[in-house]
């Protein structure tokens, strides 16, 4: 063999021998990503909103103390069914009494004085000016007439003119006493139509007077206003109690209303009528149902939270939820059936837009494939998936995350599809 010849042989062979390195070391050799993947399913999806709330009363009766006293009895007690009418507590209203005993006797004095005034004074008092200025005016009469008679004796020479200027004089007087009591009669006419106006404003003030001490009264037995659970009886016998201080608070608890704190986010899928799950630690056993009633309206603070205040009215028939303890609550918003779902956390979400890495099947060896960072729509959500909306076709395998960065284009291969694996693995997550 020529010389050239071999020395060509044996270059193509070392050649090939760097090639075939190369190929085994790219497609064998280097390290490719091992990840678990799952395939999107057509399942029932109900979406749920999650969050905290306090029980209330619907209709409360709310009994506040109306006057500043001891308590002098308690006749019922805390968490007790009571019927309404049946009295609960009593307030000492001795005072109240006392007052109301003088406030009394002083109304029917005012009474009897305007019944008095309207009738033109009292009767010895206006019998005795009338009688005084009848007096007077007989008087006078008298006197003009013997003036009369005395200048028609003067004119027949039978009488003098000092009888005349005498009794002139008599006549001065009397016409000036008929003059002073007739001013002292319309004076006291005056002073009875006074009184009478003043009368009629001291018998309202009295008669409100009366009216309010009588409720002080009444107030002092504290009643229960309708049928219901007396839940709160925060005072016993013998407490000082001020106007405005709470004595008891009472309502038909077979129904209440839960409050409940949704945050901000979660505000727009919110409607009245929805299903409401309500759960509370102390009866971990216990479901209550319910229905969303009021809607927010506003967002309000609390704490470190920006919340609506949710109203949903709850059946409550063995009375086991009680006025002010917390809950869990749970409304059920919006329900898809037959949709296909992702795990979420298989979506990422970037600028408001989600993604997920769809597996690629190629021919580089067994198990081995590519992956395509690809966006997706979704729709409504519960715990653990998405319903897809666009973007995703069923059959398409999607990756999961786990140890390392998920990337477009990456060579993977997929080491586990195990639906139950992958869907408690999201779930811890």
């Amino acid at each position: 063999m020529d010389r050239r010849l071999r020395n060509r042989i044996v270059l193509f062979l070392m050649l090939a021998l760097i090639v075939a390195y190369a190929l085994v070391r790219l497609t064998g050799r280097q390290p490719v990503a091992k990840i678990s993947a799952v395939t999107p399913v057509r399942e029932n999806l109900v979406s749920s909103i999650s969050s905290n709330g306090k029980v209330e009363p619907i209709a409360p009766f709310v009994m506040r103390a109306q006057l500043d006293t001891f308590v002098e009895k308690i006749s019922a007690v805390e968490g007790q069914q009571v019927k309404k009418g049946r009295l609960l507590l009593e307030l000492n209203v001795k005072d109240a009494q006392a007052q109301l005993a003088d406030a009394r006797s002083k109304l029917l004095r005012a009474e009897d004085d305007l019944r008095a005034a309207k009738a033109g004074g009292r009767s010895d008092e206006a019998a005795k000016t009338e009688g005084t200025l009848a007096n007077a005016v007989a008087q006078r009469d008298r006197l003009q007439r013997n003036h009369d008679a005395l200048e028609r004796l003067i004119a027949q020479q039978a009488a003098t003119k000092e009888e005349l200027a005498a009794n002139d004089l008599e006549l001065a007087k009397a016409q000036s006493q008929v003059t002073q009591l007739t001013a002292a009669k319309h004076e006291f006419e005056r002073g009875v139509k006074l009184d009478a106006n003043r009368g009629s404003l001291q018998v309202e003030q009295l008669r409100s007077e009366v009216a309010a001490l009588e409720e002080k009264v009444r107030d002092g037995r504290i009643v229960a206003t309708g049928d219901g659970t007396l839940y709160s009886l925060p005072v016993k016998a013998g407490d000082y109690v001020k106007v405005g201080d709470l004595l008891a608070e009472m309502a038909d608890l077979h129904k209440v209303r839960v409050r409940a704190f949704i945050d901000e986010p979660e505000l727009g899928g919110l409607e009245p009528g929805e299903p409401v799950r309500i759960t509370w630690d102390a009866l971990p056993n216990r479901t209550w149902m319910g229905k969303t009633q009021v809607i927010p309206k506003q967002v309000v603070q609390r704490g470190a939270r920006s919340v609506g205040e949710l109203l949903c009215e709850v059946s409550n028939e063995k009375l086991e939820l009680l006025p002010n303890i917390n809950v869990s609550v749970r409304i059920n918003s919006r329900e898809r059936t037959g949709v296909v779902t992702v795990p979420r956390g298989a979506v990422e979400v970037e600028n408001g837009r989600r993604f997920v890495f769809v597996v690629l099947r190629n021919a580089l060896g067994v198990g081995r494939a590519t992956l395509e960072k690809r966006e997706i729509h979704v729709g409504i959500a519960d715990a653990t998936n998405y319903e897809v909306v666009a973007g995703l076709n069923e059959g398409e395998m999607v990756a999961l995350p786990g140890d390392v960065d998920l990337k477009n284009g990456m060579a993977v291969k997929i080491v586990n599809t195990d639906a139950s694996y992958i869907r408690g693995r999201t779930d811890a997550n």
